[in-house]
């Protein structure tokens, strides 16, 4: 039976930008961080504060996908108790937000770029 997810892959152009951004202002820990190839690849985890995901940062294969900066352009979707608090929280670290706190049809949620231009969402726990 399957329980949750356990690990979530993000591409970055950049390993060593990804990391200090995922374990700087966004407050994630390092779990991982490991060479596997000849070419100076890594496998790169690090863990959400509340412990409960690990992204993978993984070098990006393929372009980045365009879209809207209203929109992500990750499947990945970040939950948090108190989405105002987060996001001036978050931007106080200096984190950019390409679209602060919104009520849209489906719900609230806010739009942050990471370092390697990769917009995720943000929304309410439970949405």
């Amino acid at each position: 039976m399957i329980t949750g997810v356990s690990k979530v892959v993000v591409d970055v152009e950049d390993q060593d930008r990804a990391k200090a951004f995922w374990t700087g202002p966004m407050g994630f820990e390092l779990v991982q961080d490991t060479p596997y190839d000849e070419h100076g690849i890594r496998w790169l985890e690090v863990r959400s504060p509340d412990g409960r995901m690990i992204l993978v940062l993984s070098p990006r294969q393929e372009p980045a996908r365009t879209a809207p900066d209203m929109l992500p352009t990750s499947n990945v979707f970040f939950a948090c108790e108190d989405l105002e608090a987060t996001h001036e929280e978050l931007a106080a670290r200096g984190v950019e937000f390409t679209q602060a706190p919104v009520k849209m049809d489906f719900g609230w949620w806010s739009i942050f770029r990471d370092s390697e231009g990769t917009r995720f969402a943000l929304v309410p726990a439970g949405q």
